[in-house]
């Protein structure tokens, strides 16, 4: 199974951080966000990684290169010129590198020590989602979980983690442009084909320069 890491955001909210360099890059203990993401990739026997860049995207492949210090093969999808594309749309650009019909897409903007599966087993669904307790930047949550069926609605939410395993067939058909991923979830998830697990272990949001600073500490 392959693995993508989004990682094609501005970062608006950690400016002034984000301004000369691209949030992926952005460090926690010495450790860009995103090779704590690769190294954990890796260990669980991930040995190909697609990454999508845009703003400052030329960054992110001077300091990977191509992963071979990691033990594994890293692949670019580039957004630089259309522009980010979110997240839906980056993953439509990504298919052809992808490849696998079942693969696990992961947010680069987050740390967390969540276990990936490099065997996830869909079965007929379109989309498994990792969701975790809401923290205090998000209260209300994003989706719900019902006997491990993603619902909308109902009483008790929780946030989406970032992490997720797809179905190469959610996006087919769809036009590769700017689309964010929720209204699609969303639209799959009322047609009950999206399942999900909740995870309890450490989880951290990296969305503000004050929240990067409560990781470090």
């Amino acid at each position: 199974m392959k693995a993508m890491i989004l990682a094609a955001g501005r970062g608006e909210r950690m400016r002034p951080l984000t301004d000369k360099t691209p949030k992926p890059l952005l460090k926690v203990n010495d450790k860009a966000l995103i090779v704590w993401h690769i190294e954990k990739l890796a260990s669980l026997g991930f040995s190909e990684i697609v990454i999508n860049i845009a703003h400052l995207g030329y960054q992110i492949p001077e300091a990977l290169g191509e992963g071979s210090k990691w033990g594994v093969s890293i692949t670019y999808s580039d957004e630089q010129e259309c522009g980010a594309l979110e997240s839906a749309g980056g993953i439509i650009k990504a298919l052809p590198l992808l490849e696998d019909e079942i693969f696990l897409v992961v947010n680069s903007d987050i740390w967390c020590d969540y276990e990936f599966e490099n065997n996830f087993d869909l079965g007929d669904d379109l989309a498994h989602l990792i969701l975790v307790p809401n923290p205090k930047h998000n209260p209300d949550g994003d989706f719900a979980l019902h006997k491990e069926r993603v619902v909308n609605d109902a009483k008790q939410k929780f946030t989406f983690s970032g992490i997720g395993y797809y179905s190469a067939k959610f996006f087919e058909g769809l036009e590769c442009k700017k689309t964010p991923l929720a209204p699609l979830l969303r639209e799959a998830i009322r047609n009950n084909r999206v399942s999900g697990s909740l995870y309890e272990g450490k989880w951290h949001d990296i969305g503000t320069p004050q929240r990067l600073t409560e990781v470090q500490n």
